[in-house]
């Protein structure tokens, strides 16, 4: 089940480039019954790899806008050191209403942005703004990657199409290499504090990479917008099913 999981999650972001941590942490938490803060370290482990893999492949394309990502890094750098320090800092256990809440509304919220640009003729509205704005604009994102794992792909998307005047492959490219640059800072704080659930990443790493590859040729073949649709109404069900959860360990 595992290799399935990885499989599918590394297939929807070589293809999309949404999914590494609004997908793996919650179906880590569903599924697999990880601990909230052990499905946060894994998807930030398991996404870092997998980006590793396809971002140099978007790179290679010319679809990486450096300067735009140098501006992001330096928002949502410190702001994710910040949050997965936050979230160290904190009684794990007492934790786990919290988390899941965040993960599950999180993951809501980038799943009904991704899916309302996809539907939008339109898409989302360009409204460029100076490039010196962008580190503020996205430094919640880094935050929110540092505390839950979940929002690089779909809330990085579409703060790029929105603030940006990128090409919608760019788009994907460049937040790729965002969400990576992401995953191994607060991957690596994660890892040093708690350690790496080895046995179900190194499951989810077998299935993942070979889809990772794949993903990233079938763009050519498949329409990505089709299957950004159909993983948004996914994940605002597994967003629902957490915050569901979150609200019965209260009661």
């Amino acid at each position: 089940m595992e290799f399935l999981a990885g499989f599918l999650i590394a297939l929807a972001i070589g293809v999309t480039g949404v999914g590494a941590g609004s997908i793996t942490a919650p179906i880590l938490i569903l599924f697999f019954h990880q601990s909230a803060s052990d499905a946060v370290t894994t998807a930030l482990v398991f996404g870092t790899v997998v980006k590793l893999i396809a971002t140099p492949i978007y790179f290679a394309r010319g679809q990486v806008n450096l300067r735009v990502l140098k501006f992001v890094a330096l928002g949502g750098l410190p702001a994710v050191v910040i949050g997965s320090f936050l979230l160290n800092a904190f009684d794990k256990r007492s934790l786990t209403r919290p988390i899941l809440i965040i993960v599950g509304v999180t993951v809501v919220i980038s799943a009904a942005a991704t899916f309302w640009r996809s539907i939008s003729p339109a898409g989302v509205a360009k409204k460029p703004v100076s490039e010196k704005w962008l580190p503020w604009i996205v430094a919640p994102i880094g935050f929110e990657v540092g505390f839950s794992s979940a929002g690089a792909g779909a809330l990085g998307t579409v703060a790029l199409m929105r603030f940006t005047s990128l090409l919608p492959s760019e788009v994907v490219g460049t937040d790729l290499a965002f969400g990576l640059l992401l995953s191994i800072f607060a991957g690596g704080i994660h890892a040093t504090m708690n350690g790496v659930p080895w046995a179900i990443l190194l499951k989810l790493l077998a299935g993942g990479i070979p889809a990772v590859l794949i993903g990233t040729q079938l763009t050519t073949i498949l329409a990505p917008r089709k299957m950004r649709l159909a993983l948004c109404v996914w994940l605002i069900y597994i967003g629902a099913q957490l915050s569901w959860r979150a609200f019965q360990t209260a009661q």
